[in-house]
């Protein structure tokens, strides 16, 4: 799987739109090793164009502290699964508990 995760400071941005970069992991969801994970500088801002972005990359999930149900939406309609109330952490340990089912989602943090 190929996980997604907004950074802001290279640590998991509150809410994905607004975030500088995007750390893509690839993680076996059977043993979590981790065998890439890059760092992309996200592209400017415009609705739509993350999940677009996102889906050529190759993306599967997406992990964030916000977003909001329109977002949601546009991801689920390029295939990649939406993870929301995500607490700050290192991108590769939140893959890592993402891949075993360990990861605990909050709230969201995005109200529109």
């Amino acid at each position: 799987m190929r996980v997604a995760i907004p950074l802001s400071g290279g640590r998991l941005s509150p809410h994905f739109g607004h975030c500088e970069e995007f750390a893509l992991i690839d993680v076996d969801p059977e043993t979590q090793e981790i065998s890439r994970s890059e760092r992309l500088a996200a592209p400017p801002h415009e609705p739509g164009r993350l999940p677009r972005w996102l889906a050529e990359q190759k993306a599967t999930v997406i992990l964030a502290g916000g977003m909001g149900q329109r977002a949601q939406m546009l991801f689920a309609q390029h295939g990649i699964e939406v993870c929301v109330g995500i607490g700050d952490g290192d991108p590769e340990a939140l893959a890592r508990q993402y891949a075993s089912g360990e990861l605990q989602a909050g709230e969201n943090l995005c109200d529109h």
